[in-house]
């Protein structure tokens, strides 16, 4: 926890474009990786996504509201917004990970739920029986219990050092949260946080295209045929996103 809780953006930009704590937090993968590790694809974009801030409210589908606050004040520390742009919370991570569990990756669709489950190795990844639904459920949970016992409230009622140390116990694994193990909630939930900060803002994460511009990622340009011999020139069109590539917004030299 000492490490993970303790990224400020550029460390995250910097550990991701370097192979980055997403592959090597071990834990339940989200998105693309669920489709290598468990055999199941992404969520399906939802139309209703809000891009800005003007668009109209989300209406939650998998969270309830006790939830919404819980996760957003994880993620909120877990990436924070800082001087070089917004953090997981104002990038809308939480409705990247409230589209994501309602689907079919939320419903542990094509996971092996036969059993029996038991402890594997390493090289083995995830080995329990909780779907992702049921994983996120019960680790916002046992945070806010566990913030109850201190007798401040809920984890979103507390101060960021307080927060932190509470993290920091999850991920060490010192909550009780039997059958499931705090240190694997927080494991999902950090590549899951850090995979919505990073994905196409279609799928809910990433709005404005926050992080992409931070690191100047092009985003989803439909063909690169006309800038490809372009050498030493430097990219400087905006990025886009699925939705704006399928409205026409691909193609062309760099202006």
């Amino acid at each position: 926890m000492e490490h993970a809780l303790r990224f400020t953006r550029r460390e995250v930009l910097k550990a991701l474009l370097a192979g980055g704590p997403a592959a090597a937090a071990a834990g339940m993968p989200t998105g693309g990786a669920a489709a290598q590790a468990a055999g199941n694809g992404t969520a399906a974009p939802a139309a209703s996504t809000p891009s800005t801030a003007a668009a109209a409210p989300y209406v939650w589908r998998f969270f309830n509201a006790k939830e919404v606050r819980a996760v957003e004040a994880a993620i909120d520390r877990l990436i924070p917004t800082d001087a070089l742009g917004p953090g997981a919370k104002d990038a809308g991570v939480a409705v990247f990970l409230d589209q994501q569990l309602a689907g079919a990756w939320g419903s542990g669709d094509h996971f092996y739920k036969q059993g029996p489950f038991v402890a594997g190795t390493p090289q083995q990844g995830y080995q329990l029986s909780f779907t992702p639904a049921q994983m996120f459920r019960a680790g916002l949970a046992s945070l806010d219990q566990a913030a109850a016992s201190g007798g401040k409230g809920a984890f979103a009622d507390l101060d960021s050092a307080a927060q932190d140390q509470l993290l920091k116990r999850m991920q060490a694994g010192d909550i009780p949260a039997t059958p499931l193990p705090s240190a694997v909630f927080f494991a999902a939930l950090l590549d899951a946080t850090i995979e919505g900060y990073f994905a196409d803002p279609v799928y809910g994460g990433n709005r404005d295209m926050a992080s992409w511009k931070l690191v100047g990622f092009p985003g989803a340009y439909a063909s690169y045929m006309s800038d490809v011999e372009r050498h030493g020139v430097a990219w400087t069109r905006p990025p886009i996103s699925i939705a704006d590539a399928a409205h026409g917004g691909h193609g062309g030299h760099m202006r």
